[in-house]
């Protein structure tokens, strides 16, 4: 399984690229001139910066406090109001502990991540993004986030990563036996339904971490409602090895999970989310991503919603002006491109274009596709129920439609996974039940001072 495969969400750190455009867009979350500090423990004599923490008699300073805070709004689209923001700041701190103890821990092994490693996972990033290298940081650059925060975040994952494969890697034998046992186990089960399941874990370490682990955990669930994508959450908060996966723990068997967390997922349908749940270890929250029924299970042909020839249709359009120049309509359509990314049908379209400055909604209602322009019959002509559409140019700016109707559940009968899923899945749930004992060892040997 690959150590940073997945998604990261770019949800709305485009949004001020309008600036050169229209002033009142140029808003970004944190400044972006602060250079950044390469040893934590510099921060002391930085101009401008105090001490967040102090981890193990090293500095947390507050400029990464804020371009770690920068970097999760930019990347969630989460709207910077002040409850909000005092929540994250705890959230985002607790983080950034944890993460220095890991890296520590990385050092003390004298364990080192290299440049091309850190560009491999970018290169993830903006593959799954369908978007370049420019685009990326000009994004970030347009939150305030300064592109050696985000390096320093992925080094750090790869640098643990190692860490708990140095130490446990070799201790962890799974035999042909072991997948024999587990196919057949597998093959035992194969008239259950099977989940495609991604969590957020984070750790009880003892009982008195009860009340404020599950505090923690419910505020980020209501991030989630609120628009925030599951999989840029994970990354940044879930203590499990998943987290470099955005959580992905792939697909399980009714009953694979422990009781509490099995029962969530029955009463789940999918792309939903489940509030914290109490687990073996800690909360969860959990986004049930797919639903395979029984092996053998007949599946209906899909029907149209629509006989009649017409769409429920939604747009958001980004006016750019008279005689706009051409960098500000290439940036215009970046940002458009990255607005498309974060859209999730039209439930909360128009609360999603209130959070881009300059941004117009309009609900078209029921439309005949004959009767709309040619362009965007084009557009259309390449989506599915519930798809936003390719943006285009027309007179009026950025035109950018989504569907109304609902995507359909794709529905599939359960299928034997292979002996090399099977061990990998098998060394997975090793690896992380030895990570988080791990961690829990070092939060329990630490000296934090959160100031």
């Amino acid at each position: 399984m690959a150590a940073l495969s997945g998604v990261f969400v770019l949800a709305l750190a485009a949004a001020p690229i309008f600036a050169a455009g229209n002033p009142a867009l140029g808003r970004t979350i944190a400044s972006a001139e602060e250079p950044p500090i390469a040893d934590a423990n510099q921060a002391i004599a930085h101009p401008g910066n105090g001490v967040a923490a102090i981890v193990n008699d090293t500095v947390i300073s507050q400029y990464d406090l804020r371009q770690r805070i920068a970097l999760f709004v930019a990347t969630t689209g989460m709207k910077a109001t002040p409850e909000n923001m005092d929540k994250i700041r705890a959230q985002v701190l607790k983080q950034l502990e944890t993460e220095r103890l890991e890296l520590l821990e990385a050092q003390k092994n004298n364990i080192t991540v290299s440049g091309a490693e850190v560009d491999k996972a970018i290169g993830n990033i903006t593959s799954d993004n369908n978007m370049t290298l420019d685009q990326l940081k000009g994004m970030l650059e347009h939150s305030g986030v300064n592109m050696a925060t985000l390096r320093a975040q992925i080094a750090t994952q790869i640098a643990w990563s190692k860490a708990v494969q140095g130490m446990y890697g070799d201790r962890i034998n799974i035999t042909p036996e072991d997948v024999n046992a587990e196919l057949k186990r597998i093959s035992a089960g194969a008239g259950k339904p099977h989940y495609q399941v991604a969590e957020i874990f984070q750790a009880v370490d003892n009982p008195e971490q009860d009340a404020r682990v599950r505090g923690d955990m419910q505020n980020l669930y209501e991030q989630i409602q609120q628009g925030a994508p599951f999989q840029a959450v994970a990354r940044q908060f879930s203590q499990n090895p998943t987290a470099a996966q955005g959580g992905d723990l792939g697909w399980l068997e009714d009953g694979q999970l422990p009781k509490p967390l099995n029962e969530a997922l029955r009463a789940m349908k999918p792309s939903t989310v489940s509030a914290p749940v109490r687990g073996p270890g800690g909360y969860y929250i959990l986004l049930l991503r797919g639903r395979q029924e029984p092996a053998g299970t007949k599946i209906p042909e899909h029907v149209s919603l629509n006989p009649d020839g017409t769409l429920p249709l939604a747009r958001v359009l980004l006016p750019v002006g008279d005689k706009p120049s051409k960098d500000l309509l290439d940036r215009a359509m970046q940002a458009a491109e990255v607005i498309r990314s974060h859209i999730d049908g039209c439930e909360h379209l128009q609360e999603l274009s209130a959070k881009v400055p300059g941004s117009v909604y309009m609900n078209l209602g029921n439309m005949r596709v004959t009767d709309l322009a040619p362009q965007i019959q084009g557009a259309l002509a390449k989506t599915q129920p519930g798809d936003v559409a390719e943006p285009f140019v027309s007179a009026a700016g950025i035109e950018i439609i989504v569907r109304c109707d609902q995507a359909q559940p794709q529905i599939t009968a359960f299928q034997m996974p292979t002996r090399d899923d099977v061990e990998n899945q098998l060394f997975e749930e090793q690896m992380s039940v030895l990570a988080r004992r791990y961690l829990r060892d070092l939060r329990r040997s630490a000296d934090v001072e959160t100031r």
